[in-house]
């Protein structure tokens, strides 16, 4: 990791402003995560038996923000980014993938994720989870999608830190 550029949440501000900010902040974490690392060292798995790389949780979290926005505010028959069904781990196989590939279908779902949210007139808006069967708001999906960038951050911590010895933000 070269920089740390990314933008920390604010102290103070609306339930909104504060889900939104620490959501980039989130987002931000991942990418400086992958930060000045070469396809090969973005595909280097953990240990065995996990397949888990930085580019498999960069794939993972474009599916997760494909279902959890794209799919519960605007088509709920949209399909995954890396699989023909409902396969959040299809996406952790990164062994043929590319920092390209993987990092221009997260940024295009997290943008997608992003208008959604802005055009949303409340954090009220129901969406219809397919997978649940249920509506959900969108206060909800924003939390569970900040608690998947949490955890998998997480995951990131240890990877990065087997690929090259790298540690702390």
């Amino acid at each position: 990791m070269t920089s740390d550029n990314r933008i920390g949440p604010p102290n103070f501000g609306s339930e909104r402003d504060m889900l939104r900010a620490f959501l980039d902040y989130h987002r931000a974490t991942l990418a400086m995560k992958c930060e000045g690392l070469t396809d090969e060292e973005l595909r280097q798995q953990s240990m065995p038996p996990s397949t888990l790389s930085l580019l498999g949780l960069v794939r993972h979290m474009a599916e997760v923000e494909r279902a959890w926005f794209r799919r519960v505010f605007e088509d709920n028959d949209a399909p995954m980014v890396w699989s023909d069904k409902i396969d959040f781990q299809a996406a952790y196989d990164a062994s043929a993938s590319t920092r390209s590939e993987a990092f221009e279908a997260w940024e295009a779902e997290v943008e997608n994720s992003r208008r959604i949210e802005r055009e949303a007139e409340s954090m009220d808006l129901a969406g219809y989870q397919p997978r649940w069967e249920e509506e959900v708001s969108l206060r909800m999906v924003m939390v569970h999608v900040l608690l998947e960038y949490g955890r998998h951050n997480g995951h990131a911590d240890f990877l990065r830190e087997g690929v090259d010895g790298t540690v702390g933000a």
